[in-house]
């Protein structure tokens, strides 16, 4: 018997170690700098007066997808979530984040 939870215990630790290396298939340089283009023509076409579109470092998520985090206009934060294929499945809004354009509430605007 203590032969299985040992076993067991094993299994799950490798099977953890294997599911946190995989989320960073996408994550390379050429990504990141494309999933940012796309986020930022996403915001600029989708909300008034947009006039800065800032990037942090950090492209966590926990639910272990890829995120970006920043601010607009320099004082509203905003966080993203970006497929493998570049779709923009989300945003998060912070305070002070500009106003949806009227067109763009129902449907976003490409």
């Amino acid at each position: 018997m203590k032969k299985f939870h040992l076993f067991a215990i094993v299994f799950i630790i490798l099977l953890g170690g294997c599911n946190v290396n995989s989320n960073d298939k996408f994550h390379d340089e050429e990504f990141i700098s494309k999933a940012e283009k796309k986020a930022e023509e996403y915001i600029r076409n989708n909300y008034h007066d947009v006039e800065t579109v800032e990037f942090s470092d950090d492209h966590s998520s926990p639910m272990g997808n890829f995120a970006l985090r920043g601010t607009v206009n320099g004082n509203a934060d905003f966080e993203m979530d970006v497929s493998e294929s570049l779709f923009i499945g989300g945003i998060s809004e912070g305070d002070g984040f500009p106003e949806i354009k009227e067109e763009c509430k129902k449907v976003a605007c490409e």
